[in-house]
């Protein structure tokens, strides 16, 4: 069986009215990948989507151990500006990876674009929180259908997804 690789991009803030249905629908198209043989999850570590994502793969590495939460960061203090609340979970997150890999060890303009490009870059399938057309996000998934990626979005019913 071949392995598969899903990154997932998606945008910091997730309305708390629908932060429920987008946990649900992530774990269930996990648990699909997984079956399909995708081994590898890529999370780029920002705040909303990337800490759902990352959280979620973790909760089913107990279930599929042979799954793999590599984060993709865009610079090693990441978390400099964050809430404390925030780092925690971060933390939390980075000690339970399986790989850590930056793109940079510090800040520049354009650090998060290239975290972006890697984990298109390194993926067969982007899932993606994506609700609007302009952003780092959508740059990512247009990127990522431009290389060929399947996408799923979960902000879409699944039955919109397969005209990503």
């Amino acid at each position: 069986m071949e392995i598969k690789t899903c990154g997932f991009t998606g945008h910091r803030h997730i309305p708390q009215n629908e932060y429920q249905n987008i946990q649900k629908r992530l774990e269930s198209a996990l648990i699909s990948l997984i079956h399909q043989g995708t081994t590898y999850f890529g999370a780029g570590g920002a705040l909303g989507f990337d800490t759902l994502a990352a959280q979620t793969v973790l909760s089913l590495k107990k279930e599929y151990p042979q799954i793999k939460l590599i984060l993709v960061l865009p610079y090693k203090e990441q978390t400099k500006r964050w809430q404390e609340t925030d780092i925690k979970i971060y933390n939390h997150i980075l000690n339970q990876a399986d790989m850590v890999v930056y793109t940079s060890i510090h800040y520049y303009n354009g650090c998060m674009h290239t975290r972006n490009r890697h984990l298109v870059d390194s993926g067969d399938i982007c899932i993606c929180y994506l609700t609007a057309p302009t952003g780092g996000t959508a740059y990512t998934v247009q990127y990522a259908k431009q290389k060929g990626l399947r996408i799923i979005n979960m902000a879409l019913d699944e039955n919109l997804n397969a005209d990503l």
